[in-house]
């Protein structure tokens, strides 16, 4: 990976400490960079859960401008090297997570944890992995893109929980 992606984690995760301070609970970036593989014009896709997030996306993301300033300057010497990555954030409480996603199943191989305070959302995703193996779900590549088979031997009719 580019050494300007190392430090453009390295300063993400310093503003996020320091704008969510004690709220924060989880923080990692999924996608190419979380494979370690990303492209000149990468997004860098960030999963942040946190504690007493403001009630809605657009307050969501305004309140995140914030951690979006700090790497600003990084993100400028990004693009001076030519790199062109932006910030994309999917921002949750811990109760939001415990609700389940099926973004989580992009994650399960790709989420790189930048903090994960008392190992919460390793514990979610390692609990969502051995739900998926005891269907039998399998994650099938054709080319460079992948979906699921959550549950190969599924009988039309039948109900299942993920």
């Amino acid at each position: 990976m580019h050494a300007i992606y190392g430090a453009l984690l390295d300063d993400l995760t310093a503003a996020c400490h320091q704008h969510y301070g004690g709220r924060l609970v989880s923080l990692g970036v999924f996608g190419s960079v979380g494979r370690g593989a990303p492209h000149a014009d990468s997004d860098i896709d960030v999963l942040l859960i946190a504690e007493d997030l403001p009630p809605g996306r657009v307050r969501r993301v305004d309140d995140f401008g914030a951690v979006e300033v700090a790497v600003a300057p990084r993100l400028a010497e990004a693009r001076a090297s030519g790199l062109y990555p932006t910030v994309s954030a999917v921002l949750k409480t811990p109760t939001e997570v415990e609700q389940g996603s099926l973004l989580f199943l992009d994650m399960l191989d790709d989420l790189r944890l930048l903090h994960d305070r008392d190992g919460f959302m390793a514990r979610t995703l390692a609990a969502l992995k051995a739900r998926l193996e005891r269907l039998g779900a399998k994650r099938i590549w054709r080319g460079n893109a992948w979906f699921w088979d959550l549950k190969p031997d599924y009988k039309p009719g039948e109900v299942f929980e993920i």
